[in-house]
């Protein structure tokens, strides 16, 4: 309604008379669908979490009796799942986006779940990365939906070209998607009435397409109002109700329930051995309260978007079945690890059970066309289900400086320090404009397997995660004699699996950055001869100057805030009677008096200065930013009444905010049951 702040649901006669408003409250309520039970699904920011990777709030799906109340949670995604619509069969149909362990700008594709939340599954797509099939609906008379399909990350307003989508040829089949729309037409919100008749939009015009995307105009806004798109065209017409599936939820319980069959069931398990597998970690993909930039930093380096959270672990039987009772509406993704606990298959994705809910699958990243095999007695469904076990002598959320630093300056300091430097490598948990030095070497020399913001998913076993860790290789006493204890070990190995990220709370997000303004002719006057990008040009555009292959005005261990005249820019060129490593051909500063090495140091140090003075999250005096004030204090997780000079826990403020999605069994149907 023009003139309020939020979108809410409001439902109107159909010649424009009896207007009434259904929900209320300060989130959105967006994209509603009657439900063919009376009830009606939406997309609602009352998920209260923000997009892994933007400025926006996230909508998640909820569900509402027909006169906007019994408000209730469906889908817990960190991301967007929306465009909700009803299949014929009473399922509904809607985007999701995900990028648990892989890219955040590849796969929005399609699932269904039943009106009350449960069975959630893929519906088509789940393989196809660089579109977002979004705004899908079925066909009449058809198993078929037509959607559009935005390119890539998406266009805005989600225009694409329109496809169909037949989902018996299975979810993973490129060729189950055929494309109406003309090459290089996009179109928005397509609505069949058949498979040859679609309505469509496009800027401030309805058209009607046939099957072979041929177009007509049906409506155009004004001269006058040209400006103003038209959005959603549906006919205002009666259809066949949609066929009613009971209700499988128990608002009553807190957990659901999981059933595994057979882990070494599936695509890309090859080379697991039968009863390798022994247990499974559980993790929790935890929502952002706010973000700040497209990109994970400084939560990682080209890594996850998200903080993982450790929920324990469950046993997986001689046979490969599990059969476990897991907290209800939480992101949960798996890690299948071995008789040494570690990583052998990760799940790359995550899955959702409502309460009371128990669900099933196949194997490890089974064809979702796939029914199960024949196995009569599985041995995990021969006792009660297992109740997920925490691991009490770690975090359940790893933060490097806090957990991880204090290992290594026990084990590697000593040796991989600025002054010592062996092997050219630096472990000291000096900070760099980013992170530590200790943290970026380990990132970026790939002492840590990750691949968590690539394209492809379900990597071959043991090829992502703990197993495939170099720095894990090194500790074991076999490098040097370096070992650590069985319970550092556990850390590190932890970590990794936990996405190996740099700070353990989301309130590091947007501020403990400064970047170092380097001079950075001077640089390339000194250092291009060896260092420059550009062998042709010595000296051309500064900014071509790079280090290890990066450009030096990239936050990189060049620069060490912490001690600013141990930077390696400066320590790499200086001579080794001047206090320096001398490490670069013809030492190209011979004492600190030179003129140059001043220049740069100073730049160092005034980042430095506002290091200091700003403060990073692990450093005393901390207090995060305002909007991640602001955001907490909207959610009730801190005060309103907060004081410029109060100090904030921003570990206990993010475990509050947390806990807030932790679902609150009802006794009965009474009343707005809108939280978690």
């Amino acid at each position: 309604k023009g003139g309020t702040e939020t979108y809410l649901l409001y439902e109107i006669n159909a010649d424009g008379s009896g207007l009434r408003q259904l929900t209320h409250g300060p989130d959105d309520d967006i994209e509603p669908a009657y439900l063919p039970d009376g009830g009606i699904v939406f997309s609602s920011a009352r998920c209260r979490r923000f997009v892994n990777c933007w400025y926006s709030r996230v909508t998640t799906l909820y569900r509402c009796d027909g006169d906007g109340s019994n408000i209730r949670m469906l889908s817990s995604n960190n991301d967007h799942d929306n465009t909700p619509w009803v299949l014929p069969d009473g399922r509904v149909l809607y985007m999701r986006w995900e990028y648990v362990d892989r890219s955040q700008v590849h796969y929005h594709h399609l699932w269904t779940m039943n009106p009350d939340g449960t069975a959630q599954m893929v519906y088509f797509g789940n393989e196809i990365g660089g579109i977002v099939m979004i705004d899908a609906k079925p066909i009449p008379g058809t198993n078929k939906v037509v959607a559009s399909f935005s390119p890539g990350h998406g266009i805005p307003e989600h225009v694409g070209p329109v496809a169909i989508v037949d989902p018996r040829k299975g979810p993973d089949v490129p060729s189950a998607a055929r494309y109406v729309s003309k090459k290089g037409q996009l179109f928005r919100d397509p609505w069949a009435f058949s498979e040859e008749c679609f309505l469509v939009a496009a800027k401030n015009k309805i058209l009607v397409m046939d099957g072979q995307g041929n177009t007509e105009v049906v409506y155009q806004t004004p001269e006058t109002h040209k400006h103003l798109e038209c959005h959603e065209p549906r006919p205002l017409a009666p259809r066949p109700r949609e066929a009613v599936i009971p209700s499988r939820v128990d608002l009553s319980k807190p957990t659901g329930r999981l059933v595994l069959q057979d882990m070494y069931a599936g695509r890309k398990v090859d080379g697991i051995r039968p009863g390798e597998v022994k247990k499974l970690l559980i993790l929790q993909q935890v929502p952002k309260p706010v973000n700040f930039s497209g990109g994970m930093e400084p939560l990682t380096i080209g890594g996850s978007f998200t903080l993982a959270q450790i929920v324990g672990t469950v046993p997986v039987e001689a046979d490969g079945s599990a059969y476990m009772e897991v907290p209800a509406l939480k992101s949960l993704f798996f890690v299948a690890l071995d008789e040494n606990d570690m990583a052998v298959k990760r799940m790359q994705s995550f899955c959702i059970v409502q309460p009371g809910e128990t669900i099933s699958c196949v194997g490890c990243h089974e064809h979702r066309g796939q029914a199960p095999h024949f196995k009569p007695d599985l041995a995990a469904l021969r006792r009660p289900p297992s109740v997920v076990e925490p691991i009490a002598d770690v975090p359940d959320v790893f933060d490097f400086p806090r957990d991880i630093q204090p290992i290594l300056d026990r084990h590697c300091v000593s040796c991989h320090n600025p002054d010592r430097f062996e092997g050219h490598v630096d472990l000291c948990g000096d900070k760099t404009p980013f992170y530590t030095i200790s943290y970026e070497t380990i990132v970026r020399r790939q002492l840590v397997s990750d691949g968590r913001n690539l394209p492809l998913g379900n990597r071959p076993p043991r090829s992502i995660g703990s197993s495939a860790s170099k720095l894990l290789k090194m500790v074991d006493g076999s490098h040097y004699g370096v070992q650590v204890s069985p319970h550092e070990f556990k850390m590190l190995r932890l970590w990794i699996e936990t996405s190996a990220t740099y700070p353990g709370t989301y309130a590091a997000l947007g501020c403990g950055m400064y970047h170092v303004h380097a001079p950075l002719q001077v640089m390339l006057d000194r250092c291009g001869e060896c260092h420059s990008t550009d062998a042709k040009n010595k000296k051309g555009d500064p900014l071509r100057l790079a280090f290890g292959g990066r450009p030096v005005n990239h936050p990189s261990m060049l620069y060490n805030l912490s001690r600013p005249e141990k930077s390696m820019v400066l320590m790499f060129p200086l001579s080794k009677e001047a206090g320096g490593l001398g490490l670069c051909r013809d030492v190209p500063f011979k004492s600190t008096d030179d003129p140059a090495y001043q220049q740069i140091l100073a730049a160092v140090r005034r980042a430095s200065t506002e290091l200091q003075t700003h403060k990073r999250f692990d450093m005393p005096g901390f207090r995060p930013n305002e909007h991640y004030i602001r955001e907490m204090q909207r959610f009730g997780i801190l005060p309103r009444d907060l004081k410029p000079t109060d100090a904030i826990d921003v570990y206990a403020a993010d475990r509050a905010y947390w806990r807030s999605f932790d679902y609150q069994p009802q006794t009965n149907q009474a009343g707005d049951i809108g939280g978690p």
